[in-house]
This record gives structure tokens, C-alpha cells and sequence, in this order.
């Protein structure tokens, strides 16, 4: 088939699968599932790879759903995270968050934009594949992770590190309108704890107050994300306080412990080590320890799993192979110029890229603003798309 056949056909069962790849997008979306309580979503995620004729679908220990089409030297992975965040005050949606209610072109509910979506699409494509046959080079996965928003890379770190599957090029469906993204500031969380000494409430001076110390600190914090680097492309770094947690004998003592939760979000050239020399020189205290912080989680295998966590900035050369592939999958279906940009947000790209440098784009439905927000809905037109750019990659990225 020469590529412009290829293309059109493409299109046409991208375009004929429309109401498919919706109604799997709706099924996805009425089985909540929050971070390590993705089991009953994980059941239908196979049962719709199975029926969409994958050749082998697999759950390893931590609870990812990895669907594989053909056997070629070269691996491409398609991920989308099937966990989502809760959906905070059901007053601010205007409909049932787990309704999964298909209207005025529109999937609605929670996962739709963050991030089931994408997988959803990727199944079809799969389907797609499996009907004009998947280039022979090429070993195609789709892969449902876990886990994500609790900590995000944590199921990459098990996929690589423990199964051992490593692909050459990756595809995440994060949100991006249909854009082509090449990267994203990293970011780490951080403690900084003040051991003060405690005395009776009506004699303070015989005590060390861990607050004041605190309180000190965090204004020099708030001083030092004013100086923080900045990078053209993935923009500024940043650092905030986000939890301020004290503690003392009683309400009537000097406080003798307090503690800063730090954000950091770190744009190119910062490191995890540079961060915390950052944070240290600006609180300058010797009695206050800075510490980075290790997640440990319990996926719903029952497997406990975990990572520091510092989460590194990535970013891919505009000119990078992955890159012009993406680009150039885009002209070719769509007919015009892609929007080339960079995530706000964070997603699994920092184990995929930031540790492990395995190539990586962006390319998902949905706008990245209704990430994690009410009303969270994403347009067919978009599904219909992804699963279009999805199957054309698997053929450009052997060429």
C-alpha cells in the first residue's frame, strides 16, 4: 500500500470507528479509579484489547496493562495512565462525574481529558493495525499504567526496571489539544524540618521556638523562587511552601518542631542537587535538615513499590528524529502545520526520558486546562484523531 492509501485508509477507519472508540472511552470512564484502585477499570482495559484483537495482553505484579501487537525489532509504546485524581466538590460539575454520558460531540467525566482518553484511542488504533496489518518492523504496545498521579513514573521505573520491556520510542497521550510535545519542567518535593526546644507557654524565653525558625525560613524561600533559572523553552522554575506543619507539647508550649513542605518544579540546567544546595543556602540554619522525599506505594496487587522523589526535567531537541516523525505524521493526516510545545504539568516522561533517555513526544485529545478540574470532558473529533496519529507513527517512526 503506497502512503497516500495508507493515509486515506488511515482516516477512514479512524473516522469509522468513531462511535467504537467513544463508547470504550464512556465504559472507561464510568469505573472510577482512583491511584491503586484501578482494578475493575484494569479488567475492562484488557477485556477491550482483547476484543480489539491485540495479540497478547498482559498485568504485571504492579497492576499496568500492557497490550501487544506484532513482534518487529523496533518497540513503540503508546502510554496513558488509567488512574485519575477524585473529582473534589460535586457541586461544581454540571453533570455526573462517572456518567460517561456522550453528547454534543463531547465524552463527559472524569479521566476523559486526564487520561483515559488516550487509551481509549490507542485501543482503536491497535484495532486499526490488526485490520491493515502492523508494519513488520515494529512491536506495537499499548500500555495502560498505574499509579501516576500518586506518583508519577513510578509505573515506568516497574515497566522498565523490573520487566524489563524498554521500547526505542514512546508516545504519551497526556492531554495536549492535538499538539506535538517535545517536554516539561521536572519538579521534587522536598521537607524542611526545624527541631526547636520546647518550654511552658508563659515563659517563652526559655525556650527555641521551631516556628519563628521556620516562619524565617519560609520567607527566604519565598525570596529565592524570584531568582530561579530560567530556560526559553520549558520557562522558569519555581518553589513554594505548601504545607506548614508544627508541633509542640501542648497549646500552652513553645513549639519544639516545625516542617516545610516544599514543590519545586525545576526547569532545564537544575538538578535535584542543586535544588536542595538552593534551598540550604537560602534558610541558611544549621539546625534545619532539608530532605528529600521517598514515595512508597501499594498498587492494588497488593505489590509495595517506590521512588524518591525527584521527578527530572526533560526535554527532546526539536529536531530529534521522534520529534520530525511526530511532526511529520501530523502533516500527512491532518493537512497542515503542527503546534510543536511543552506541558504545564508533569507526566510519566520523567522515567521515561528524564532517567532512562528513551526518545519521547506528546500527542493526546483533550485540553490540558480541564486536567484534574469540573466539567472535565474531551471532544470525539479529538479521539477519532489520536487513534489516527497513533497508527501512522507505527509506520513513519520504521522508515
Amino acid at each position: 500500500m503506497d502512503t497516500k492509501a495508507l493515509i486515506e485508509k488511515i482516516n477512514e477507519l479512524s473516522e469509522k470507528y468513531r462511535d467504537y472508540t467513544a463508547h470504550n472511552l464512556s465504559r472507561l470512564v464510568q469505573i472510577k479509579s482512583m491511584s491503586s484502585q484501578e482494578k475493575d477499570v484494569q479488567d475492562e482495559v484488557m477485556l477491550q484489547m482483547q476484543t480489539a484483537g491485540f495479540d497478547e495482553v498482559v498485568m504485571d505484579p504492579l497492576g499496568n496493562v500492557l497490550g501487544r501487537i506484532g513482534s518487529g525489532p523496533t518497540i513503540l509504546a503508546i502510554d496513558g495512565h488509567i488512574d485519575t485524581v477524585d473529582v473534589g466538590n460535586p457541586d461544581n460539575w454540571s453533570f455526573d462525574p462517572f456518567s460517561g454520558h456522550i453528547a454534543d460531540g463531547h465524552v463527559h467525566g472524569r479521566g476523559t481529558v486526564d487520561q483515559k482518553g488516550g487509551i481509549a484511542a490507542t485501543i482503536t488504533a491497535g484495532r486499526i493495525l490488526k485490520e491493515i496489518g502492523v508494519p513488520e518492523g515494529i512491536t506495537f504496545y499499548c500500555v495502560a499504567s498505574v499509579m501516576e498521579e500518586d506518583c508519577d513514573g513510578l509505573c515506568w521505573k516497574y515497566i522498565i526496571e523490573e520487566t524489563g520491556i524498554k521500547p526505542h520510542f514512546v508516545i504519551s497521550t497526556e492531554p495536549t489539544n492535538l499538539n506535538v510535545y517535545r517536554g516539561h519542567r521536572g519538579r521534587m518535593e522536598m521537607h524542611v524540618t526545624y527541631r526547636g526546644v520546647s518550654s511552658h507557654g508563659s515563659a517563652p524565653e526559655r525556650g527555641k521556638n521551631a516556628i519563628y525558625m521556620a516562619s524565617r525560613g519560609a520567607l527566604e524561600i519565598e525570596k529565592l523562587h524570584e531568582r530561579l533559572h530560567t530556560d526559553p523553552f520549558l520557562g522558569k522554575g519555581s518553589i513554594t511552601i505548601s504545607e506548614f506543619v508544627s508541633g509542640s507539647p501542648s497549646l500552652c508550649a513553645v513549639a519544639d518542631s516545625a516542617r516545610l513542605h516544599l514543590d519545586r518544579r525545576l526547569t532545564w540546567g537544575e538538578t535535584k542537587e542543586s535544588a536542595v544546595e538552593e534551598v540550604k543556602n537560602a534558610i541558611n540554619h544549621p539546625e534545619a535538615k532539608v530532605e528529600v522525599l521517598h514515595y512508597e506505594g501499594k498498587a492494588f496487587t497488593g505489590l509495595e513499590y517506590g521512588m524518591e522523589k525527584y521527578y527530572p526535567t526533560w526535554k527532546i531537541d526539536e529536531n530529534a528524529p521522534i520529534v520530525q516523525t511526530g511532526a511529520a505524521t501530523f502533516r500527512e493526516l491532518f493537512g497542515k502545520e503542527p503546534l510543536i510545545d511543552k506541558w504545564t504539568f508533569s507526566t510519566n516522561g520523567v522515567t521515561i526520558n528524564g532517567i532512562h533517555k528513551i526518545p519521547i513526544i506528546g500527542f493526546g485529545p483533550g485540553n490540558e486546562v480541564l486536567a484534574h478540574a469540573p466539567d472535565e470532558k474531551v471532544p470525539v473529533d479529538h479521539l477519532v484523531a489520536a487513534s489516527a496519529f497513533y497508527t501512522l507513527f507505527a509506520f513513519k517512526i520504521e522508515q
